[in-house]
């Protein structure tokens, strides 16, 4: 007998907006680490003067990989919130080269 494995997706894009509970959801972490994440500069709030915080699908791709970057290396916030930068950057270069 095979086992059945199910997986889902979901596009992540600029105009995908997700409240801070959804993110929790999404990325497997509890809402004071989203908050320590949006301190560290690492995603921020669509429009934190709104109310409730509602992120694009842009930060939650930074949250999400700013968790593997803490799971898998042991990297801190800060470390994470470098790391994200860095690849940002490195990206922007690749666009400018094609």
């Amino acid at each position: 007998m095979s086992k059945r494995e199910s997986f889902s997706c979901m596009v992540l894009d600029e105009n995908l907006r997700l409240t801070l509970r959804e993110v929790c959801v999404v990325c497997g972490v509890e809402e004071t680490h989203v908050v320590k994440m949006v301190e560290e500069g690492i995603a921020e709030p669509v429009d934190p003067a709104a109310g409730g915080w509602e992120f694009s699908g842009i930060a939650v791709a930074r949250i999400r990989t700013a968790r593997r970057l803490q799971r898998d290396l042991h990297v801190n916030l800060a470390g994470a919130a470098l790391a994200l930068d860095l690849l940002d950057e490195i990206g922007r270069l690749g666009k400018l080269h094609e």
